[in-house]
């Protein structure tokens, strides 16, 4: 069964040379006989074989001879190995069209489509310290528990439900956030954003956050693009924040003094215990509908888990 590795490899070879074109039309009708039960009268399987236990011969003799008399065996081996792995190869390839990875929803691993694993990654949310791929399941993350009255949100009365945590500060986060976005800007999504301060020193943004929220809830859009396309650095100076305020059109110095009171300052820490109802382990995580996603994923994952 040579014929059928040849077929392959000179079926590809055959796109670019003439030569290897002709080989791959042998090897097709090789594999065409062999599979109806005949024998294949090409002789590419007899040419095969003694152009590689030829090689062979030069400089391990044993092997050739060995490679020459169990061929056949040698031959059904390689290219059971070699249908495996195209099997495998295609089931990665359909988990990474629906999750964004080889290996299934919110998996890591090695990924030949994904080989720096950047569409598994995700900021930790248990250790601020630390922005790593930790092994979890999908399965423990839920909205069942969770009262969103109080996030900045979206109704439009849609089908659809998305629901966005994450934080300003983690990378990962910055990087799926236009991807976010095109979820955001559809008709048919309503759309709700909860903000997790990972780190302690940026808990005062969520403060701000809430505020404009309450005093324009439409403004809070405007808000996310402004700060997820500023440096991270700046999102820890207060007075930065407050420019960042100003610039989408509300008055920073009321949104300084809403942000300091108790009421809202509360409303930050119930958000936080809701947050983390839904066994949150890293961000981003999206709900699409209830179905959860951990990190930043191609638009095609999110858009099939919508109506």
């Amino acid at each position: 069964m040579i014929c059928v590795i040849a077929l392959v490899v000179f079926g590809i070879l055959g796109i670019f040379s003439a030569t290897h074109r002709k080989v791959a039309l042998e090897a097709f009708d090789c594999v065409f006989r062999r599979v109806t039960l005949r024998k294949c009268e090409t002789g590419l399987d007899k040419r095969l074989k003694s152009q590689i236990t030829g090689k062979l011969m030069i400089k391990r003799p044993k092997l050739a001879r060995f490679t020459f008399r169990h061929f056949e065996a040698i031959s059904w081996f390689f290219t059971i190995i070699f249908i495996v792995s195209i099997i495998y190869t295609g089931i990665g390839g359909y988990n990474y069209y629906l999750y964004g990875n080889c290996n299934g929803p919110n998996e890591d691993g090695f990924c030949i489509f994904d080989p720096l694993g950047s569409n598994s990654k995700f900021s930790e949310t248990q250790n601020e310290a630390s922005c790593s791929v930790e092994p979890q399941t999908q399965e423990i993350l839920s909205l069942a528990n969770i009262n969103l009255k109080t996030f900045p949100k979206i109704d439009r009365n849609a089908e659809n439900d998305v629901v966005f945590i994450g934080c300003y500060v983690c990378p990962f986060t910055r990087d799926s956030y236009p991807t976010i976005k095109k979820l955001l800007d559809r008709q048919d999504v309503n759309f709700a954003f909860a903000h997790l301060p990972v780190k302690e020193d940026t808990y005062f943004i969520s403060n701000i956050l809430n505020c404009i929220n309450e005093v324009d809830s439409k403004k809070f859009i405007e808000f996310n693009d402004e700060l997820f396309s500023t440096d991270t650095s700046a999102l820890k100076n207060e007075n930065e924040l407050l420019k960042v305020v100003e610039s989408i059109g509300l008055d920073k110095e009321s949104i300084k003094q809403c942000s300091n009171t108790e009421r809202i300052q509360s409303m930050t820490q119930l958000q936080i215990s809701e947050i983390q109802k839904t066994g949150i382990y890293g961000t981003p995580t999206v709900f699409v509908n209830g179905g959860a996603v951990v990190g930043p994923k191609p638009y095609r994952v999110y858009k099939r888990l919508l109506k």
